[in-house]
């Protein structure tokens, strides 16, 4: 493609403005054109001041312009898949956020609709395109641990979310562990076939009031016969604790969390080094940018995103079956 690809972003929230800041300060061949958010009015002066000039309240204005080649969807939840399905009707490449609905039948149909605009689809499952993450990948597909056993991941917040924001979440499993659910299939190469989870309210009983837990451990069982045991806590006083263990035949890969800084003191009085970077801004900041670049990538050449939109539904899958064992106190099979 010689041209630029014209890009219009709609839902101008935290996720919305990084990724129209990475656009503008990574991609030449990217001109963001448009912004759409239901409070333009609040956006405006932050999209003027990184040189976008069409801000609307109306949504509709990005997917309804000629010019617009691809559209990044960063709004709510319950928008994604009308704006999904509205997107590939009239032809636009698609970038949408996590996750991509928590009801099966509207993703589905969403998914359809692709399929028959023949347009791209990625799911911003930003972790994928962490180095970190992505070396260890790499060696786990060269054999450098033979036969995968046991994932271990570990995913703990700095601090709960505002209690409103957890009452439209879709509960833990569907808003945080979405993420290591994906990571899991990501690493194993293998889909899940049965989920056992266990769940507690440790760090705000606020929490509990209003149906979610805030501490959980879930065990998945892979096609291929890997194990799984995903730890989380909505609070970690340390920072933000991302973590990865692969082990298997031939030996064992770790990811380490990533701190601001990697210079360790050592003193008669003990061993100091700096906390985890604070959240997922500040740890994934480099993932954000490649999963752009992936998208973009895609369009260019003209090939499936590597994130597709099986792999939006499959951790909504997981989830919802982690929220039925929890409930259930029993393991569950992925129905599919």
């Amino acid at each position: 493609m010689g041209k630029k690809i014209k890009v219009g972003i709609i839902g101008a929230g935290r996720i919305g403005k990084l990724h129209a800041e990475n656009i503008k300060a990574n991609f030449d061949n990217v001109e963001l054109k448009s912004i759409a958010d239901i409070y333009a009015e609040r956006v405006r002066d932050w999209a003027y001041g990184i040189g976008v000039s069409n801000v609307y309240e109306d949504y509709k204005k990005i997917i309804e312009d000629p010019e617009i080649d691809a559209v990044l969807i960063c709004s709510s939840t319950d928008t994604h898949c009308q704006l999904i399905i509205e997107s590939a009707r009239a032809g636009k490449q698609i970038f949408c956020e996590k996750p991509i609905d928590f009801d099966l039948n509207k993703i589905n149909t969403a998914l359809e609709e692709v399929k028959k605009a023949g347009v791209k689809l990625q799911i911003g499952f930003q972790r994928r395109f962490d180095p970190h993450f992505r070396k260890a990948k790499k060696y786990i597909d060269e054999g450098k641990v033979g036969q995968i056993h046991i994932i271990k991941i570990t995913s703990r917040d700095p601090e709960p979310p505002p209690i409103e924001y957890v009452k439209v979440s879709g509960g833990i499993f569907l808003d945080m562990t979405i993420h290591d659910f994906d990571m899991a299939r990501f690493l194993s190469g293998s889909e899940v076939e049965e989920v056992f989870a266990y769940g507690a309210v440790m760090v705000d009983p606020a929490i509990g009031e209003v149906g979610d837990v805030d501490t959980a451990v879930v065990n998945l069982k892979f096609k291929n016969g890997v194990l799984a045991v995903i730890d989380n806590s909505r609070k970690a006083v340390y920072g933000y604790d991302q973590r990865i263990e692969v082990f298997g035949s031939q030996g064992c890969i770790k990811v380490e969390n990533v701190s601001s800084s990697n210079v360790i003191v050592s003193t008669s009085d003990g061993i100091i080094s700096d906390k985890p970077k604070y959240f997922f801004i500040e740890r994934y900041r480099d993932a954000y940018i490649e999963e752009l670049r992936e998208f973009f990538d895609s369009i260019i050449s003209d090939r499936e995103p590597s994130v597709s939109g099986k792999d939006g539904l499959e951790p909504v899958l997981i989830g919802l079956a982690a929220q039925k064992s929890l409930k259930e106190g029993r393991p569950v099979r992925i129905e599919r």
